[in-house]
């Protein structure tokens, strides 16, 4: 089980709490029939010989098993089965013979995905039936991206909430909306370097490009340190380091000009996925990180020189 007990319990709840009918415009033993063959599965009640018996008497005939008995039925057991039948389960539940109603469906597969993804499942498209769509669970993988950890930890000693807005925001889309995580890692750098060059009484365009802004940032910062010995031939390495990171801007802006967020895309355009994204994410919180540390390096080298006057 790659899908812990907790997400799915979290899904049981919140169906519970929805009162969200499971087994839509169908009733319970044809749905259920959808994901077992019930003739082969036992009986509970002596009075029939298999458990399409038991689901008809108990949910259709008497009604005298609770709404949820799905999740806790040990024949069953989503609790605890493996994890193709977990998603099975949720796929027909939003399967278009199941639940027609496309805003229906897409409200459950929100809030499906919204769970699954802490586990690194998500549910998507796998074909379409009269023009609805079709689900299949697929591992994605989680959106786990080292260096956006130390981004957290950076922004948090800064002012700019705007900062950790953007790398919350970056960091949830990197599975769910690719896009959008692309389009942000652009932006996390340009509100870096505009954040730097503004304390710094920099002066740069309004439209200034991002390979422009890190390159007025890295000037600004004097990256190369005075104690190191050889500092000309430090300076030399040091440039080659800044033009790679400046390239690593342009490929992050380029990217997202591509397939980020912000720029309108013909119909039917796709866009790149989660790897990708995880890309993106990283290069841009590994640049971010490097240029607000050097600044507060140097700021706070420059307030004990003017305590020391």
């Amino acid at each position: 089980m790659k899908i812990s007990e907790l997400t799915r319990r979290d899904i049981y709840d919140a169906i519970g709490l929805e009162r969200i009918n499971w087994s839509g415009r169908l009733n319970e033993p044809d749905f259920v029939a959808r994901l077992y063959d019930l003739d082969d599965m036992e009986s509970f009640d002596s009075r029939f010989s298999s458990m399409s018996g038991d689901i008809w008497q108990h949910r259709i005939n008497n009604n005298d098993w609770d709404d949820d008995w799905i999740f806790t039925d040990p024949r069953i057991n989503l609790l605890h089965c493996e994890d193709d039948l977990f998603l099975s389960f949720l796929c027909e539940t939003i399967h278009p013979v199941v639940r027609p109603d496309v805003t229906e469906a897409e409200q459950l597969l929100q809030m499906y995905n919204q769970y699954l993804k802490n586990d690194g499942f998500q549910l998507v498209e796998k074909t379409r039936m009269s023009g609805k769509p079709v689900y299949v669970g697929k591992y994605v993988g989680t959106n786990v991206v080292p260096a956006v950890a130390a981004a957290r930890q950076m922004a948090a000693g800064t002012d700019t909430g705007y900062l950790s807005q953007q790398i919350t925001r970056m960091e949830s889309a990197v599975l769910p909306d690719p896009t959008l995580a692309i389009g942000t890692s652009k932006e996390l750098i340009e509100t870096c370097c505009k954040t730097i060059l503004r304390e710094r009484n920099v002066a740069f365009e309004k439209r200034a490009e991002i390979t422009e802004l890190v390159k007025l940032t890295v000037k600004e910062l004097e990256l190369t340190p005075d104690d190191i010995p050889d500092r000309a031939k430090a300076s030399d390495t040091m440039k080659r380091l800044l033009s790679n990171l400046a390239s690593i801007a342009q490929g992050i802006a380029e990217l997202r000009n591509s397939y980020g967020s912000g720029h309108g895309k013909p119909a039917g355009t796709k866009g790149l996925g989660s790897r990708h994204a995880k890309l993106a994410v990283g290069a841009a919180s590994t640049l971010a990180v490097f240029l607000v540390e050097t600044y507060n390096e140097r700021k706070v080298r420059q307030e004990k020189n003017i305590t020391n006057r």
